[in-house]
């Protein structure tokens, strides 16, 4: 979890390779009301991620439900997000890519192909809420050294 641009798609789609899990990137499944606003530069709100939400926490419960171990790359932004995505404490673990803001604006304005623009960082920066049980990483190495930390923190917690 992350702002855009903290690296969640790379580290998570590399974490999953080195685990053997699937892996899901949250973006792929906003609705195209939602890609249309982020497009315009204007912030989604609560109201509007209510339904990508609903979606991603169904993809959790039926992913986890078929015994299927998967990364899910999301920013998760607020703390009520993360609980509406937690369906299986015991078996889910946060992971939070932290970034110094420019940083974050470096790497936005040099991705091409995606339609979070620079400009939506700041309203994404104000509405993250510091995860407290989450694994914090600071994410300003490269990815492979990222998913490194990642394996090596989560590691006792992570099923043999």
């Amino acid at each position: 979890m992350g702002v855009s641009g903290s690296g969640k798609t790379t580290v998570g789609q590399r974490l999953a390779v080195a685990l053997g899990w699937r892996f899901r990137d949250a973006d792929d499944f906003h609705p195209p009301a939602n890609i249309a606003k982020m497009t315009a530069g204007i912030p989604l709100t609560d109201e509007d991620r209510a339904p990508w939400l609903a979606v991603l926490r169904e993809l959790l419960r039926n992913t986890l439900a078929a015994g299927v171990p998967v990364v899910l790359a999301c920013s998760a932004l607020k703390h009520s997000y993360r609980e509406r995505l937690t369906v299986d404490a015991a078996r889910q673990r946060w992971v939070y890519l932290r970034v110094p803001r420019a940083l974050l604006a470096e790497r936005l304005k040099a991705r091409t192909g995606h339609y979070m623009p620079a400009a939506l960082l700041d309203s994404q920066l104000a509405a993250l809420e510091i995860p407290e049980d989450a694994l914090v990483v600071e994410a300003t190495a490269d990815p492979d050294t990222l998913v490194a930390t990642v394996l090596r923190e989560l590691g006792p917690w992570l099923p043999s």
